[in-house]
């Protein structure tokens, strides 16, 4: 039973790193750049979907609010901070975007307190008991939330007309070009899918902690970089298998090595082992 318990809480977990990871892949994927500031996007929709629902007492309304502002906010750091410098050298793109990330933190310190927010009331915390397994309804809620959401992205790439044009130029944005795919929509598009899942994701971090702070997204953004080296640059496959490995790892971990490393460690020992064995990542395409 433990066993169960702990592959529960690895997939739980995995999950939740997935919606954040699959946001950074996008955006590597379509613009070779590693979109650090997609954590402050994770800590702003965490304390917008808190305060809507403290304001309104509804966790449905502040879901899509919380999604759709964060989504635009991401849009607006493409258009005033990476279209600007996309012909220079990537490592321009990521110091602007580490900045961003640093100022982000501190505006949230300044406006929202450095202590956080917590729930008035906090959301989804009543017990569910599955085949023998306690767990509270946030639980559920973040693997079926996430499967649903990740569901719907694999449709819109696969089934729409959007979601051609996107992969188009994920692979060859001259020639989808050529083809009349207009590259800076599919950008728009990228950066505010992307964006509106770190939103979510940050929203269910809050409900697990019943805590946003200004420091939150420090962490799940390291994890979700070491995801997405693991699951290969730019493959969104990659990062979801990824994610859901290192939160089981994670699970397991804390049982076997809790007594010298925490969670948050453990997470980079098995990627600094994976490296050491294959450096271009468990599922890396050529």
């Amino acid at each position: 039973m433990l066993y169960v318990e702990l592959l529960t809480q690895g997939l739980i977990y995995g999950c939740m790193y997935a919606i954040i990871a699959v946001g950074l892949t996008l955006v590597y994927g379509l613009l070779r750049i590693l979109h650090v500031a997609h954590a402050g996007l994770f800590t702003l929709g965490a304390y917008l979907g808190l305060i809507v629902t403290n304001a309104t007492g509804s966790l449905l309304l502040a879901l899509p609010v919380s999604a759709i502002f964060v989504g635009l906010v991401g849009m607006a750091i493409y258009r005033f901070c990476y279209q600007p410098i996309l012909h220079k050298p990537p490592y321009v793109a990521l110091i602007a975007s580490i900045g961003l990330f640093i100022a982000m933190e501190e505006i949230f310190r300044l406006v929202f307190g450095p202590y956080g927010l917590t729930y008035s009331i906090a959301p989804l915390q009543s017990p569910v008991h599955f085949l023998g397994i306690s767990l509270r309804m946030v639980d559920v809620v973040i693997v079926f939330g996430s499967v649903a959401m990740l569901g719907m992205l694999s449709w819109l790439a696969q089934r729409t007309r959007i979601g051609i044009a996107w992969r188009a130029t994920v692979d060859d944005p001259q020639m989808a070009e050529s083809f009349g795919v207009s590259v800076q929509k599919v950008r728009y598009l990228n950066f505010f899918i992307g964006s509106a899942l770190a939103a979510v994701a940050g929203i269910f971090v809050s409900l697990l902690s019943n805590l946003a702070e200004p420091t939150m997204g420090g962490v799940p953004s390291y994890k979700a970089l070491a995801i997405i080296v693991l699951g290969g640059l730019g493959n969104v496959t990659g990062t979801l298998i990824a994610s859901v490995i290192l939160g089981v790892v994670e699970a397991f971990g804390t049982i076997y090595v809790g007594d010298f490393l925490d969670r948050d460690a453990i997470a980079f020992a098995f990627l600094i082992l994976v490296l050491m064995l294959k450096p271009q990542g468990l599922f890396s395409r050529k």
